[in-house]
């Protein structure tokens, strides 16, 4: 249950320097689509930083294999949705953007096994 907290905190800490990073120092350097690729990894990752967070509260309250499996499907769509995505924008390199959709399924993943979770919640 702690985990889920420091990993969405670190999560969001790093997103937010990501996005700072792509609203100061990029602009100038990356051509629009590629600052759009960034700030799209930066919006995701922050999204489901907050996800992390909202397992790991729902993890103190009732722990469950469910919210578990959720918070790493989540941390791996982080890691390759909004990694993907970071690579891509810096590196122009676009065969990174296939590794996205992976991510992608983790997000999705992740949302599916935090609703199961909450469906099978009692009072």
């Amino acid at each position: 249950m702690r985990l889920w907290l420091i990993l969405g905190a670190a999560s969001a800490f790093l997103s937010v320097t990501a996005g700072a990073f792509g609203a100061h120092a990029l602009r100038a350097r990356l051509a629009p689509d590629l600052l759009t690729i960034f700030e799209t990894g930066a919006r995701y990752h922050m999204y489901h930083s907050l996800g992390l967070i909202a397992i790991g509260l729902l993890m103190h309250l009732r722990p469950s294999p469910l919210l578990n499996g959720a918070g790493w499907a989540m941390l791996v769509g982080i890691l390759l949705f909004s990694g993907s995505l970071y690579a891509l924008a810096l590196s122009g390199v676009r065969v990174l953007g296939a590794i996205t959709p992976l991510g992608g399924l983790g997000f999705l993943a992740g949302w599916l096994l935090f609703a199961l979770a909450a469906w099978r919640q009692t009072a």
